[in-house]
């Protein structure tokens, strides 16, 4: 490691070694040695004077890459491609006539942006199905554990640990469903000439047009794609990597949606990320827990949502059959959105595997609140028993005006039930009361929704992805 020029910190600190090799120079260029050998396959099924000896040896140079040899040459052409359309020729010389044959540069540049982005969502699909069922997880042995709920961070009824969970996990599953249409939607550039028209490979195959569009589908095929471009320019529609970009920014706002929730319950002292035993969260306050990797994920997820503006200026802006601002441009943006999230749902899963609950503190805080809450059904109790609702109701609205006066000003506890319990108007005996106050009482249908929405709808996901579950979320650093 070179310490005198600058790293990306995506790559030292954060993403994964399988995302890192899909965005590395070594993939891209093997991938364009492959797209070559295709290329060529193609039209020699189609009857191209091209042997197979060409074939062979451009086949046993795919990673035998000069990369000091293709610097040199795009120093002096100022064209990579052309760079490296020599640098193969050298390395397999008997193909050199043929390498690159009717094609143009966006042949092998676009058509392996559109390979690394498809490669790039099955790796990120992986790690989003690891993080839904680890968040199911979570839901399903929390279903039951009643937790304050909040509209507007203010205390409002109950709802359960594990029911909050299924709104987070409910986010990803949406995520899920874009990310899946987008792969099934996902098109091939393949092979369409400089300006989309094919011209070179009418002259090719002397005009014959059932033959190039047969060379088309051949290539996307032999590359992995079912699904192709019928037109183009020179490059595939630039609203594809805008596409890409908004199913990514997506998965960072559920992601940073996540930590806002998290970090708030941290502060609180009732939900705790993971904090190892040699952690230090302050290099000044010792006895400080900080969430880093929570606001971590915040972090990336930031950075990923403001690539979007990126991509949608590319797309927008782009002239005619192709113009070339979109190049470096496209070197950072994407591949580094990718990585990105590929690093954010890493430290989601390992947040995940030792998210910790104190029950305690969630019961009290559930018990400074509930007396508040229970008014209705104490009401609802005391006409029951007789009592006039008008008379219970202003009653109530006074002990509790001052029962909050004691929790804000005095620093007290709440002391509305004891108020209730001593006012004779109300009829009630203490044990009646806190019978009303049980915490389960108050929080609805939320172990019922939790238990349906994760056999219904989450389920069924983990179960067709099965396969991918099980990955390594330790941290870098």
């Amino acid at each position: 490691m070179n310490n005198k020029i600058y790293s990306n910190p995506l790559c030292e600190r954060y993403s994964s070694k399988e995302m890192m090799f899909n965005f590395s120079p070594d993939k891209k260029f093997s991938t364009w040695r492959k797209l070559w050998i295709a290329l060529a396959e193609s039209e020699k099924e189609l009857g191209l004077n091209i042997s197979q000896e060409q074939i062979d040896e451009m086949k046993k140079n795919i990673h035998n890459i000069d990369y000091e040899l293709a610097a040199k040459k795009e120093k002096e052409f100022r064209h990579d491609v052309m760079a490296h359309v020599h640098t193969y020729g050298i390395q397999a010389p008997l193909a050199m006539p043929i390498i690159h044959l009717g094609a143009t540069s966006a042949f092998v540049g676009d058509n392996t942006d559109l390979i690394q982005i498809k490669d790039g969502l099955e790796i990120i699909k992986a790690k989003l199905i690891n993080v839904m069922s680890n968040l199911s997880k979570f839901a399903l042995e929390n279903k039951n554990k009643a937790t304050l709920g909040f509209t507007h961070f203010q205390a409002a009824q109950l709802t359960t640990v594990g029911k909050r969970a299924t709104l987070w996990l409910q986010s990803l599953m949406l995520d899920l469903e874009e990310l899946e249409f987008r792969e099934n939607t996902l098109r091939f550039r393949g092979v369409k000439g400089t300006t989309g028209t094919q011209a070179s490979f009418k002259d090719l195959f002397n005009g014959d047009f059932s033959k190039v569009e047969e060379l088309d589908v051949l290539v996307s095929k032999k590359m992995g794609f079912d699904k192709r471009f019928s037109v183009t320019g020179q490059t595939y529609d630039r609203k594809v990597d805008s596409e890409i970009m908004n199913l990514l920014a997506n998965i960072a706002q559920s992601a940073h949606k996540f930590t806002n929730d998290l970090r708030l319950l941290q502060h609180l002292k009732e939900v705790e990320e993971p904090f190892e035993k040699s952690q230090i969260g302050s290099s000044a306050m010792a006895y400080k827990r900080n969430p880093m990797r929570s606001e971590r994920i915040s972090s990336l997820a930031k950075f990923v949502i403001a690539l979007q503006q990126s991509t949608a200026m590319v797309a927008s802006t782009q002239w005619f059959e192709r113009t070339l601002d979109d190049s470096a441009n496209k070197r950072l943006s994407l591949p580094q959105a990718f990585l990105a999230i590929d690093a954010i749902l890493i430290i989601w899963n390992n947040i995940m595997e030792g998210l910790v609950v104190y029950d305690k503190i969630i019961e009290k805080h559930i018990m400074s609140e509930l007396p508040f809450m229970a008014t209705e059904y104490i009401i609802m109790e005391c006409v029951k028993a007789g009592g006039d609702r008008q008379e219970l109701h202003e009653r109530i609205r006074v002990h509790s005006m001052e029962a909050g006066r004691q929790v804000k000003v005095e620093g007290k506890d709440n002391d509305l039930i004891d108020r209730i319990v001593n006012d004779d108007y109300f009829k009630l005996d203490k044990a009646k009361l806190l019978s009303i106050l049980e915490p389960k009482n108050f929080i609805g249908f939320a172990p019922e929704q939790t238990e349906k929405f994760i056999d219904t709808e989450i389920k069924p996901i983990l179960e067709k992805y099965k396969s991918l579950i099980g990955m390594d979320s330790e941290l870098k650093v």
